[in-house]
């Protein structure tokens, strides 16, 4: 199969796994392990289970000079990036977490005019804009608690600087993409991503009842761990071999629909009017913003 319809697919599946994650992530807080704790679970299980496939390798020497880089990737990929996200979900919602991530892209892009130098035309402007103006609707004027949500506004905040925290990740990881491969990377950003983590989320990791766990939240965190952590990373990385960041970052576009549609099948989330008028606007703003030009005939 062509390599860049393989990466379209990777990229697709880790958005849908993204997007029913808001769900299964969200019914595991606080009351199985919280947040904090969760990180730790996912960044020592991904390591191992990285390390314990890479003995299946050929082993890769890296740079010297990649050094700096590969730590800095796994703090903003899998530290800071995390650790925003699994906080704002535990205030916030699954619906509200997959829209505001969604903002993404226009941050890619206003970082890839800072540190890239790419030219922001008047068009990607007017859609950055619109994607901030939708993002900010859902934080000011969106509900403020539910059920389960104890602080709206600051989780949609979370997520803001969770998403912009991928973006850079996704900038910054694109050289090592293209240098090493997917296991090479992946072992050493998670071994990293746990270094930095354990005191970060060590408190609230040994607090869960790990014993008394039920097979209901024992699967929900494999899924998080397996699911969410390794294959959505592996999926990534390889697709970035493929496709520029700003491509991945379109991709997801799909994750409130399918987020959606999954919190309301199982009950744990709604749907409201702001809610989709603020997924639209920012939409729009997204779409303005990473449209290509076409060219002449």
């Amino acid at each position: 199969m062509n390599p860049r319809i393989l990466a379209l697919i990777a990229a697709f599946s880790a958005s849908f796994i993204y997007g029913i994650n808001h769900t299964i992530a969200k019914g595991l807080m606080p009351t199985v392990i919280q947040p904090f704790g969760f990180i730790l679970l996912r960044v020592s299980g991904a390591a191992i289970v990285f390390w314990v496939i890479s003995f299946f390798y050929k082993s890769e020497k890296i740079d010297k000079k990649d050094w700096l880089r590969i730590i800095a990737c796994a703090f903003f990929g899998m530290v800071l990036n995390m650790t925003m996200f699994f906080k704002g979900l535990s205030l916030s919602t699954p619906i509200n977490s997959s829209v505001v991530i969604t903002i993404a892209p226009v941050l890619l892009l206003i970082l890839s005019a800072l540190f890239l130098k790419e030219r922001i035309t008047w068009r990607k402007g007017v859609g950055i804009g619109l994607g901030l103006a939708g993002a900010l609707m859902l934080i000011l004027f969106g509900l403020k608690t539910q059920e389960n949500a104890p602080n709206i506004p600051l989780g949609n905040m979370l997520f803001l600087v969770n998403a912009a925290s991928y973006s850079v990740y996704l900038i910054i990881v694109k050289p090592l993409a293209a240098k090493y491969s997917s296991i090479t990377l992946m072992k050493f950003l998670f071994l990293f991503a746990f270094i930095i983590n354990i005191p970060i989320g060590f408190q609230e990791f040994s607090q869960v009842d790990w014993l008394g766990l039920s097979f209901d939240s024992i699967w929900k965190l494999i899924f998080v761990v397996i699911g969410t952590t390794v294959l959505t990373y592996l999926f990534n990385i390889y697709a970035l071999k493929q496709l520029s960041p700003a491509v991945i970052g379109v991709f997801i576009y799909l994750q409130p629909l399918i987020a959606a549609i999954f919190a309301v099948i199982t009950g744990a989330d709604q749907i409201t009017t702001l809610r989709i008028f603020a997924a639209s606007i920012i939409f729009l703003g997204v779409y303005l913003a990473t449209r290509k030009k076409k060219m002449p005939a």
